[in-house]
């Protein structure tokens, strides 16, 4: 008896513990990053590009004298993506870059049935509904590449990103910047003019 009580509760265990694996990676499977688009000018010839540089005065710089960590955390991730593409830093780019960040607060709401209650002659009350108002903050983080090879300079390609700012996104800006970009750029096909893009890799237009 007491041998088939303990296989018992080492069952439950174990059951208990797979229910709760299972939870976690339900939970894991659906977190989702931010949102992402990707627009571009379908007529630019984007192999003629070479070379790029950063707008002398960015989006994400509010204050002025000086560039904000935001900028600093961006022109770091930014430059590593498009040099790991062969196009090379230069004070006369093909290639301008700038960033701009929007943010807006959002208020969400969530609707849930309450418990039922009992009355003392044995028959149930319905409880009616539970509303959860939350609010926080959404933040567009826009990349912009810019044709700078003629007098009139346009946009050839943005990568936008959209999700929620929490006290962890803060953090962690620097981290979350890294890959918020790296996964902007998983996007961009292209590389820079003479390069060899790997063998997976779309390439150039031609």
């Amino acid at each position: 008896m007491e041998q088939y009580m303990q296989i018992n509760i080492t069952f439950r265990f174990i059951r208990t513990l797979s229910f709760t694996l299972l939870g976690a990676l339900a939970l894991y499977a659906c977190a989702s990053g931010p949102k992402i688009f990707i627009n571009e000018d379908p007529n630019t010839d984007f192999s003629k590009f070479k070379t790029y540089n950063f707008e002398a005065k960015l989006g994400t710089d509010d204050r002025p004298g000086y560039q904000s960590m935001l900028s600093g955390f961006l022109v770091n991730s930014v430059g590593n993506e498009l040099e790991t593409r062969g196009y090379v830093k230069a004070d006369n780019p093909d290639l301008s870059v700038n960033f701009y960040l929007n943010t807006k607060e959002k208020i969400r709401t969530s609707t849930s049935s309450s418990s039922m209650g009992m009355r003392r002659g044995g028959y149930g009350v319905y409880g009616g509904y539970n509303t959860t108002v939350t609010q926080y903050t959404e933040g567009t983080l826009n990349i912009d590449l810019i044709d700078a090879t003629s007098s009139n300079k346009y946009l050839v390609w943005e990568g936008i990103a959209v999700g929620k700012i929490t006290d962890k996104v803060n953090e962690n800006l620097e981290e979350v910047i890294r890959v918020g970009v790296a996964d902007l750029f998983a996007r961009y096909p292209y590389y820079a003019a003479g390069s060899m893009p790997p063998g997976n890799a779309k390439g150039n237009k031609k």
